[in-house]
């Protein structure tokens, strides 16, 4: 999809998006005449994040990009020259040992969107540290953190309230806050505010206007050319200007308001709005006061469009008791289209906005409200329940033996081998469980009773799938992509229907029903027999 091409290049521009211990390890597989042994690197997160049962995987194009496109040049081996110890081996990097290439590994990793995450890379040990090189792919794949976090607030608000992405201004840097935007549409948002994620990730972009554009105009100020023509196109120009005051005067009788009550630099505003996007015109209704300026102005504007045939597309609300508000500023707008037989203006969208959390989301979500569009910011850019995913990146394999981290913090130990996953389903399509097993293992087949062993339980179980779906797909492979990215849309799509498949226990969003992981009887067997070799 062109719109989703990043000219910058960010991932795979910056090969040394890496911490210091990754070349000196490099360095010292290659010393130790192991640089060219081949290895396998999982990427995994312990816990699905915000206390919830599950996460969205995220991240693939950009993981992908960076897998392809790595490789370190002169400058890249010189500045590292300067900071690796002062006895390393010039000939290490006359070598070039820690270069890497294109050509080197393969990558499999869950498709975008699916409820989980996990991401695998064969490589060799030092060529570029490929495989281990994890800061940038770690960084990479804390995209999904975005992404689930806009998938709790799509679940909270329910289908029918539009989201809008807002927190460009509160990202962490210009990278996160296209990150933000990006991951957040993939998660449910509807769009979002920033130009530069419609411009290179197609992202749906919107907007309103600022307190500042109102805030600016004091009343005086004389239009240019208020002169507006029908949106037919066909018949005399009209003074829009003149024709807001006509129709202001009308509307505080309707309102039981004084006419000099609304500002005069609002009005001006709108007007000056309206001339400039008639048939995208909206209203900032908070600047001054709600209920004696910001409505009157919009109605006396609105309606003198009206009357050239164009339709005001809303207002947004960014201060007080939002839904208390909506609820009134509804109630005005559907007397005002009964007075003024205008009927569309009871309907006029409403959006709000104002460091809106899950809590406030809750309230405004609720049955009855009259709020039709949200604008969230830092709630979900910053991800304030918890920041970090808490990715890790760990070795599974070396030259086709297994490896295991064995530590006593049972939690930390990791899963040895080369691994497959699949998704074990019922015969009504819900979701059963996931199975990871060692890959030289036959798939589990539907129909077929299978022993397993659920993580963190002591007992095994015993399954019978109706279908089977295989997870890890292989999208690199010697520096080539294997199938066709999914688009951004195609991967939000993907996400909804991925969630709409887990149980209502499952999507909980408050004390979840955790979602089972088992191992199959072969790799519980080789963790088992892998304990018992460690440390005594």
């Amino acid at each position: 999809m062109a719109a989703e091409q990043d000219p910058e290049g960010r991932a795979a521009a910056r090969p040394l998006l890496t911490d210091l211990y990754q070349a000196t390890m490099a360095l010292g597989y290659w010393r130790a005449g192991r640089a060219q042994e081949a290895a396998e690197f999982e990427l995994f997160f312990r816990r699905c994040p915000f206390g919830g049962a599950f996460a969205l995987a995220a991240g693939l194009r950009d993981c992908v990009r960076f897998l392809r496109a790595f490789r370190l040049r002169d400058a890249d081996v010189q500045f590292l020259a300067s900071v690796l110890p002062p006895d390393t081996e010039p000939a290490a990097l006359r070598g070039g040992a820690p270069r890497g290439g294109r050509g080197e590994g393969r990558g499999r990793g869950l498709r975008r969107g699916s409820p989980a995450a996990a991401v695998q890379a064969w490589g060799r040990l030092a060529p570029g540290g490929l495989p281990g090189l994890p800061p940038g792919p770690l960084s990479l794949c804390s995209h999904s953190l975005i992404a689930t976090n806009a998938a709790r607030l799509r679940l909270i608000a329910g289908p029918e309230k539009r989201l809008l992405e807002m927190g460009l201004r509160r990202a962490q840097g210009p990278d996160g806050g296209l990150t933000a935007s990006t991951y957040s549409y993939l998660g449910g948002f509807d769009g979002s505010s920033n130009v530069l994620a419609g411009q290179l990730r197609g992202v749906p972009v919107a907007g309103t206007l600022a307190h500042s554009f109102v805030t600016s105009f004091s009343g005086a100020e004389v239009p240019p050319d208020p002169m507006l023509a029908p949106a037919a196109g066909q018949g005399p120009r009209v003074d829009l200007a003149a024709c807001v005051e006509v129709w202001l005067e009308r509307v505080c009788a309707h309102l039981g308001l004084g006419a000099q009550e609304p500002h005069p630099g609002e009005r001006a505003a709108f007007v000056a709005y309206a001339l400039a996007f008639p048939r995208a015109f909206q209203g900032l209704l908070d600047t001054y006061s709600v209920r004696r300026s910001g409505l009157p102005n919009f109605l006396a504007v609105a309606l003198a469009l009206e009357e050239l045939g164009y339709q005001a597309v809303g207002v947004r609300l960014d201060s007080g008791d939002l839904l208390q508000q909506a609820q009134e500023v509804r109630g005005v707008f559907r007397r005002a289209a009964a007075q003024f037989q205008v009927p569309w203006l009871a309907s006029v969208p409403i959006a709000v906005s104002n460091n809106i959390d899950e809590e406030e989301l809750a309230r405004l979500a609720q049955k009855g409200s009259e709020v039709d569009l949200i604008g969230i910011g830092t709630s979900v850019v910053t991800c304030p329940r918890q920041p970090s995913l808490g990715c890790v990146y760990k070795l599974v394999a070396v030259g086709g033996q297994p490896r295991m981290k064995l530590t006593e913090d049972p939690e930390k130990q990791t899963l040895p081998g080369s691994k497959a996953a699949f998704r074990l389903l019922g015969a009504d399509g819900s979701l059963l469980l996931d199975v990871l097993q060692l890959a030289e293992e036959p798939p589990p087949q539907a129909g077929q009773e299978l022993r397993l062993w659920p993580r963190g339980a002591r007992e095994s179980c015993t399954v019978r799938p109706a279908h089977v779906e295989p997870l890890l797909r292989l999208w690199v492979q010697q520096g080539q992509l294997c199938e066709p990215l999914p688009s951004l849309a195609e991967s939000r799509a993907f996400a909804q229907l991925s969630l709409s498949r887990l149980s209502p226990a499952h999507r909980r969003l408050e004390q979840p029903e955790q979602y089972q992981v088992a191992l199959s009887e072969k790799l519980q067997a080789l963790v088992n027999r892998l304990r018992a070799l460690g440390p005594q």
